[in-house]
């Protein structure tokens, strides 16, 4: 792709989206999104249309499980964010729910959370999520319908709508 302001302008929605929901914490998803356009843009090698989304999403899950690896080696915080707006009924609950599924997709295994994702939330073919996580189209079958119940399983059923 030759030009690199429209690639940043399609993709780093996508590629933010999915650094959140793999982390749970937007200020990391915000770093790990600029990380991986960084390094997409000084990539020796040219980027192929055909699977640039799935390259983009591979660099951004290799620096969250970089950051992971990082982060085993500090000492970790709690993780209490209170609310910084006051927000209406339906909007706390919301928030609540919302964290209530990010905190059961962390209790998902890195790859089965990963897989789930990139089907889900970005739509990737199974043949697109065997590729990035180099796995066979078989095992990405089964990753996402695995994780879709482990995650059934972990989400009390009145979060969900």
């Amino acid at each position: 792709m030759t030009d690199f302001h429209a690639l940043y302008g399609r993709y780093a929605r996508d590629v933010h989206r999915f650094a959140v929901y793999l982390s749970g914490d937007p200020a990391l998803a915000d770093d790990i999104t600029s990380e991986t356009f960084l390094r997409a843009w000084t990539s020796v090698e040219p980027i192929r249309e055909a699977t640039v989304k799935a390259y983009l999403f591979t660099i951004a899950r290799n620096l969250y499980l970089h950051e992971l690896r990082k982060r085993a080696r500090q000492a970790e915080l709690k993780e209490s964010l209170p609310s910084s707006l006051p927000g209406q009924h339906e909007q706390a609950e919301q928030r609540n729910a919302l964290g209530v599924v990010l905190r059961a997709l962390r209790q998902l295994p890195e790859l089965d959370r990963a897989a789930l994702l990139m089907r889900t939330q970005d739509g990737f073919s199974y043949e697109e999520i065997a590729q990035a996580l180099r796995l066979s189209l078989s095992a990405a079958k089964v990753k996402v319908h695995r994780a879709r119940l482990k995650l059934a399983a972990l989400v009390p059923r009145e979060v969900l709508p």
